[in-house]
């Protein structure tokens, strides 16, 4: 698998899925609730038909690879190299006609992620990392990716998608940096990471995160020089309690606070 026939493939891979969405995206489409009486968590034909769409091309290309994906599954995840697909990641901004949602595409290798992709296709825009460098493209051409500098909480801009998905402690916990910092804003879901990598968020704070929810980012994090941790700075892949940061003291700072 070459640099050039890899990048065409995964190119290929969020078109496949842009396609399959967008007929779905502003109308009347149907809705599942699959909380099974928990917090609303929906699903949509959208959902099923993009993820089902991406496993089938991996499939034909690449046989021996591993798949694992929000909707259905996993297949062959003790494999070398293994898929990880979130076919909509924000569907509740999805359902209610807003645009700040994506579909995730990370490849992991023994494990690591070592690509990650946030494509959104109603805007046209698609985020890429490796680890070592994040690059966008879209309809403001193609630029590399940077976060920002930004060492004190007091300056900093922070996101969550909403504090209403924390448990009561985790609310309390991030409801000491929310009184902090300069700004807070709730909602973005995957857009907001990929705006922490292009410099114009200085940190998230989430929590309830699952593998399929994050894996993708951190390539793109990490390879425009970001930190992407738990809140008890562990690795980030198995999702939980997750806190990105553009700069390692800002980074530091909220961890101090969260878990203080």
């Amino acid at each position: 698998m070459t640099a050039i026939d890899f990048g065409a493939f995964v190119d290929e891979l969020a078109t496949v899925a842009g396609e399959t969405i967008l007929p779905f995206f502003r109308t009347s489409l149907g809705i599942h609730d699959k909380s099974l009486g928990g917090a609303f968590d929906p699903v949509t034909a959208a959902d099923r038909a993009a993820e089902a769409a991406m496993r089938s091309l991996i499939g034909r290309t690449f046989p021996e690879h591993g798949i694992i994906g929000e909707e259905y599954g996993a297949e062959r995840p003790d494999a070398e190299y293994v898929w990880v697909l979130d076919p909509i990641d924000g569907t509740k901004s999805f359902i209610a006609g807003m645009p700040a949602w994506g579909t995730l595409i990370a490849l992991t290798r023994f494990g690591e992620p070592v690509f990650g992709m946030m494509h959104q296709p109603f805007i046209g825009e698609r985020f890429t990392g490796d680890g070592g460098a994040a690059r966008y493209r879209g309809p403001a051409g193609e630029r590399e990716l940077r976060v920002r500098h930004c060492e004190k909480l007091a300056e900093a801009m922070l996101f969550t998608t909403s504090p209403l998905l924390m448990n009561e402690t985790d609310r309390a916990a991030f409801a000491v940096i929310e009184k902090v910092v300069r700004l807070s804003r709730y909602g973005g879901d995957c857009y907001a990471y990929c705006m922490l990598a292009a410099g114009h968020i200085d940190l998230i704070i989430e929590t309830e995160l699952k593998p399929h929810d994050v894996m993708a980012l951190i390539p793109i994090i990490n390879g425009a020089g970001g930190l992407i941790t738990t809140w008890d700075n562990r690795p980030a892949q198995a999702g939980g309690r997750i806190v990105a940061a553009g700069d390692e003291r800002l980074h530091a700072a909220a961890l101090a606070l969260l878990n203080g």
